[in-house]
């Protein structure tokens, strides 16, 4: 059923400011319009809703069981349309963000400080997981964006590199190397090294170069996540090959990063979108944001 929503509209101002000449003013459209619009809608229900006369406009009994409903109807329409104006105007609303765990530490904290403070009463709904279910989030619809490590190329996907995060040498002051400018990774061959999970980007890049170096993997400890390498390399337990964005000095006491070179080794953070459709106003807003930001890293 097609809803005459000009017609009803019409109704409604004319049932309350008793005439068509103050409605027609209110609505900023001619008598003769507005008149159209009420034949146009009694046309459509085969019903009369109003009685006009040269002194006066009265509602029919159909009419008057008609206007609450039809209020609500006006009610309804001019607050869901508002509320969209709104989103667009002001980029209001909520939206889902697939991210990878490291970025958590102080790039996404950052982004998200700065995006609060311009849209305070917007809603973030964070996914955090491995580079491959950021990609799988953004790709089922389960996140409009993704911040991920640059992988394999799909091709409904839309990447936009955000930074490149250098991996690096995190110690204790108590170890060997903690007085280094530089490490290398033939460096690495007697370090006590805390294992990433095979499954994250990280873990690939360091494998390849050991492996170029016929440098085999010490350490008596494999954790999932960067957080939990950093927090036992904090504890004494060893020490860990961790993106650079991971770590800044003076996080923890103690804690040494160091650059690790020969050769220098970066993934690529990159930005997720799905290429077809756009990006709601508060996930476009946060678009910006960290686009903005990520200029600076």
């Amino acid at each position: 059923m097609k809803i005459d929503f000009d017609g009803v509209q019409a109704f409604v101002m004319i049932a309350e400011l008793g005439g068509f000449s103050k409605a027609a003013q209110q609505l900023h459209i001619t008598q003769t319009a507005l008149t159209r619009r009420i034949q146009k809608l009694e046309a459509y229900l085969d019903l009369k809703l109003l009685d006009r006369t040269t002194r006066r406009v009265e509602l029919t009994a159909v009419g008057r069981e008609f206007l609450p409903q039809a209020r609500n109807i006006v009610h309804d329409m001019t607050t869901a349309v508002e509320r969209l104006k709104d989103m667009s105007q002001r980029a209001k609303g909520n939206f889902t963000l697939a991210c990878i765990p490291s970025m958590t530490s102080h790039v996404l904290p950052e982004v998200i400080r700065s995006y609060a403070a311009q849209h305070p009463d917007n809603r973030i709904r964070l996914l955090d997981g491995a580079s491959h279910e950021v990609h799988a989030a953004v790709l089922s619809g389960q996140a409009e964006l993704g911040i991920a490590v640059q992988g394999e190329k799909h091709p409904d996907l839309s990447e936009t590199v955000l930074f490149a995060d250098p991996l690096v040498f995190i110690c204790r002051s108590s170890h060997p190397l903690q007085a280094s400018k530089s490490v290398s990774w033939n460096d690495m061959r007697d370090a006590d090294l805390i294992g990433i999970s095979s499954f994250m980007a990280t873990r690939i890049f360091m494998d390849y170069q050991l492996a170029k170096r016929g440098i085999r993997l010490h350490g008596n400890y494999e954790v999932q996540h960067h957080a939990t390498a950093m927090n036992l390399v904090a504890a004494g337990v060893g020490s860990a090959i961790l993106p650079s964005s991971c770590f800044q000095e003076g996080d923890r006491p103690d804690v040494r990063k160091i650059p690790l070179t020969h050769p220098t080794v970066k993934r690529k953070v990159v930005l997720l979108k799905l290429r077809r459709g756009g990006l709601s106003p508060a996930a476009q807003a946060f678009h910006e944001v960290l686009r903005e930001l990520s200029a600076r890293l």
